[in-house]
C-alpha cells in the first residue's frame, strides 16, 4: 500500500494520529504499520534506524552528555467496529486512538522533526503490547539487541490524560484451591463439597482490605480480586475440586516474592500457586531529564494503576514514566476516543522539553 504518512501528515501530530489509527495493527498484525514507520525513519537523515521484526528503533547520535528514550507501542486490541477512526467535534474516534497511537504519534512527529534535541534520543516503536509478554517487541529486543534500550531515562507513550503517572503496580496472579470428595449428588452427605469450600476464599476477598501506599509523593492503591472460578464434574456429581483465579495488583515498594508472601498469608490453609508475575516500578522522578520533564509538564505527577512497560526499564536500572494524550479509562472501549486538544498540548510539551536551551 502506498504510505500514508506523508511529509504533511508526519508535521502535524493530530493528523499523524488519524493516518496510524488508520492502519490496522491489531497485535501479531503489526507489519503493514511498521514498514510505514520504518520507511519514513531511514529517509531522516540525523536518524539511525534499525528493525528488529516488527519493531522499529531509530536513534540521534550527537554526543549528548544523556539519552533518553520515547517508546510507544504500534499494536492494539483487537477492533470492534471502531474502525477506521471517524471525528466528532474535538473528539477522534476509533481503535487505538487512546491506546496508544496518539502517544505514537508524539514520538514520530518528534523524531523527524526534531534534528537536535537536548539529548540523545532513542525511539522505539514496538509490536505486541497488548498480548503475552513473550511476543512483546521489548521482550524481544532485549534478547536480540539489548544495547537498543540503554538510556538515562524513559517515557512511555501510554494513555495518561496528559499527566504524569509515575512508576507502575505490580501484578500477580495465582490459582486458590478448594479440595473435596466427590459423591452423589443425592446422596451427597458421603462427599465433601469443594465448591462450598471456595465460600471461606470468597469471604476473605470480600473482607479484604487493600493498601494505599505513597512512594515519592505518588499515591498507589492496591487491589486483590477473584477474577475466575473453575470447579464441578457432572450435573449430579459432588465436585472434588474447585479453582478460584484472583489477581493482585500491588504497589512497587513491594517486589513479586514480598506479593507471593502476602497472598499466602491472606489464604493461609489454602493450596496457592502463582500462575504469572511482574514486578512493578518505583516512580523515578530524582533522574535529571525526569525532573526538567516535570517542569515541562507544569502538574504534580500521580502514580501509575496498572502494569506498564515502565517496569522493564526499572528492572535495568533507567527510571521511567508514563506520559500521553489518551484517557486510560477509555483503552480497549469500543468508544476509545481522544480528545485533539490533549494531543496538541502533549506534543508541544515534549517538544518543550526536548527542544535545545
Amino acid at each position: 500500500m502506498e504510505n500514508p504518512l506523508t511529509p504533511e501528515v508526519l508535521a502535524d501530530p493530530v493528523a499523524l494520529t488519524r493516518a496510524l489509527v488508520d492502519i490496522e495493527s491489531v497485535s501479531l498484525n503489526e507489519k503493514a504499520i511498521a514498514d510505514c514507520v520504518e520507511e519514513v525513519l531511514r529517509k531522516v537523515p540525523h536518524l539511525t534506524t534499525f528493525r528488529h521484526s516488527n519493531t522499529v528503533m531509530a536513534r540521534t547520535d550527537l554526543g549528548r552528555s544523556s539519552r533518553v528514550v520515547l517508546a510507544g507501542h504500534l499494536d492494539t486490541v483487537p477492533l470492534n467496529n471502531n474502525f477506521p477512526s471517524t471525528m466528532r467535534g474535538d473528539l477522534m474516534y476509533g481503535c487505538g486512538t487512546s491506546d496508544m497511537k496518539s502517544g505514537v504519534a508524539f514520538a514520530l512527529h518528534l523524531a523527524v522533526t526534531l534534528p537536535d534535541p537536548r539529548y540523545d534520543v532513542t525511539y522505539l516503536f514496538y509490536e505486541a503490547e497488548e498480548i503475552e509478554s513473550r511476543y512483546n517487541g521489548l521482550t524481544l529486543v532485549a534478547e536480540a539487541h539489548p544495547q537498543w534500550l540503554q538510556a538515562d531515562f524513559a517515557v512511555l507513550l501510554e494513555p495518561t490524560y496528559g499527566i504524569v503517572e509515575a512508576g507502575c503496580q505490580g501484578t500477580m496472579r495465582a490459582i486458590v484451591t478448594t479440595h473435596g470428595e466427590r459423591a452423589h449428588a443425592a446422596r451427597s452427605w458421603h462427599g465433601v463439597n469443594a465448591i462450598h469450600g471456595a465460600g471461606e476464599v470468597l469471604r476473605r476477598l470480600g473482607e479484604y482490605q487493600a493498601r494505599r501506599v505513597t512512594i515519592d509523593g505518588c499515591d498507589y492503591r492496591e487491589g486483590l480480586n477473584a477474577v475466575r472460578i473453575n470447579g464441578g464434574v457432572a450435573g449430579n456429581v459432588v465436585p472434588d475440586r474447585c479453582e478460584i483465579e484472583v489477581n493482585y495488583r500491588y504497589a512497587p515498594d513491594r517486589d513479586p516474592a514480598a506479593a507471593e508472601a502476602h497472598l499466602r498469608e491472606v489464604f493461609a490453609g489454602f493450596d496457592l500457586a502463582v500462575t504469572d508475575a511482574a514486578a512493578g516500578a518505583a516512580p523515578g522522578l530524582d533522574a535529571p531529564a525526569a525532573q526538567e520533564f516535570l517542569a515541562a509538564v507544569g502538574a504534580a505527577p500521580i502514580g501509575k494503576l496498572g502494569w506498564t512497560d515502565v517496569a522493564r526499564f526499572a528492572a535495568m536500572g533507567i527510571p521511567a514514566l508514563n506520559f500521553g494524550p489518551g484517557d486510560p479509562n477509555l483503552a480497549h472501549h469500543k468508544d476509545e476516543h481522544v480528545e485533539i486538544t490533549k494531543i496538541r498540548d502533549g506534543a508541544a510539551t515534549l517538544h518543550r522539553w526536548l527542544s535545545p536551551l
